[in-house]
């Protein structure tokens, strides 16, 4: 860590806090998340979930992990740095975003996460402070929650920020796969066009409420395994036909409200992959060319690789970061515990490093909770953000002609369904 100087420190999470910093050597601006607990070895350094998952992505869409350090027992994750979050833009923002820019971003996302996907992960965490942004360039961040496809379940129900929490989760299934991932992009791209949250739940119930009044209430037809699961947390939907979703989203062409729609279904089986989201018509014409720059400072990565990606990374390729059996190798097994000197695991030089963006509320910015998210185990309710309002709360707002209220089923806003038990 001697040749880094941190400057200031952007978040405090749970798990760790993160820092802004500078390499003296280059004067590159990284940023550096120190973790709260101590690991006495190196093995366990490696065998971290979001260690292990970044090494095996090479993707100019994914946030890169440069370097990891030990020292004194104490773990530091060094990553790029990008300019801000998707989230920051939004709160500054009076005009929703234009399709073109929210075509452009999603487009990358998919791209990233059809990469993950096809190696064996999943995110469970993909919500706007965890998207970053420099220039027309967008990166998935922070792999604190991400899992393996291949797991052995039961996996843990109580995962990302609620709002973005797929209807699974909510309903406390134990097995559970990427499609949590693209029921999060739907509702991303609804509120990019839109600047308010498609599902603003205070609770699990709510959040489930909030979506029946949206896309309706799940029937045998549209989602039999959903009505099981609500039967076993005795949790009973509330009767709600839905609205369409052209009428919370009016600025959006056919093509993106088709695209949000399948995204947001009931049952996982019917969300498209991250690779058939690309083939929709929304994406019709985009073509998908990483930046020169991405390419050049990109590191081989395991398994398959678009031919695109696979042919820029032997071109440009600077280096391969170590196995985990070379890595854990370079500390003897004596040095348990001792702190005599920093264990060092360098990755691709080169390059601007990326902001972990806040994974648990406040880790960036300190701004305090949003939504709820994998901390809020217990149960308990965050105060939703003051200056913004829910889409059903502005559909049960919308009038017509004659004072009528537009497709609002009566009491939208302020019924509730009942609690999980």
């Amino acid at each position: 860590m001697d040749r880094y100087k941190l400057v200031k420190q952007v978040g405090d999470g749970t798990f760790g806090t993160v820092w802004r910093a500078v390499n003296k050597l280059t004067g590159e601006i990284v940023a550096i998340k120190k973790m709260k607990k101590k690991y006495y070895s190196w093995q366990a350094c490696v065998s971290l979930r979001e260690v292990k998952s970044l090494r095996k992505m090479n993707h100019p869409n994914v946030v890169k992990l440069k370097e990891v350090i030990r020292e004194h027992d104490i773990l530091f994750l060094v990553f790029e740095y990008m300019d801000c979050n998707l989230y920051q833009l939004m709160k500054d923002r009076e005009k929703p975003f234009s399709e073109d820019e929210v075509r452009n971003w999603s487009f990358q996302i998919f791209h990233a996460l059809a990469h993950m996907h096809q190696r064996g992960y999943f995110h469970r965490d993909l919500k706007p402070e965890n998207l970053l942004v420099t220039k027309d360039t967008i990166k998935v961040a922070d792999f604190g929650l991400v899992r393996e496809l291949c797991s052995e379940p039961p996996f843990t129900e109580y995962v990302s920020t609620r709002w973005y929490r797929a209807p699974e989760v909510l309903l406390q299934s134990r097995s559970y796969n990427f499609a949590v991932d693209m029921w999060a992009m739907g509702t991303i791209m609804a509120e990019l066009l839109t600047l308010i949250p498609l599902f603003p739940g205070s609770s699990e119930a709510d959040q489930l409420h909030k979506i029946c009044t949206v896309i309706g209430s799940p029937s045998l037809s549209s989602w039999a395994e959903g009505l099981e699961l609500a039967s076993a947390a005795r949790y009973h939907f509330p009767e709600f036909p839905g609205v369409p979703l052209s009428t919370l989203i009016p600025f959006a062409s056919e093509e993106a409200v088709s695209l949000i729609t399948l995204l947001c279904s009931w049952d996982p089986t019917r969300r498209p992959s991250a690779s058939a989201a690309l083939q929709h018509p929304f994406f019709l014409g985009c073509i998908w060319a990483p930046a020169m720059a991405e390419a050049q400072r990109s590191t081989p990565s395991a398994g398959r690789k678009s031919p695109l990606l696979a042919k820029a990374s032997r071109r440009f390729s600077t280096g391969a970061l170590p196995s985990p059996k070379n890595v854990s190798s370079a500390s003897s097994p004596g040095s348990r515990g001792k702190v005599n000197s920093p264990v060092v695991w360098r990755g691709c030089k080169g390059g601007q490093a990326s902001k972990p963006v806040r994974g648990r509320p406040g880790e960036i910015d300190g701004s305090g909770k949003r939504g709820g998210n994998a901390d809020d185990a217990a149960g308990e309710s965050e105060p939703l953000d003051g200056n913004r309002v829910s889409l059903t709360t502005k559909l049960a707002q919308m009038t017509v002609s004659g004072g009528k209220t537009v497709g609002c089923p009566a009491g939208l806003v302020n019924n509730r369904a009942p609690s999980v038990r």
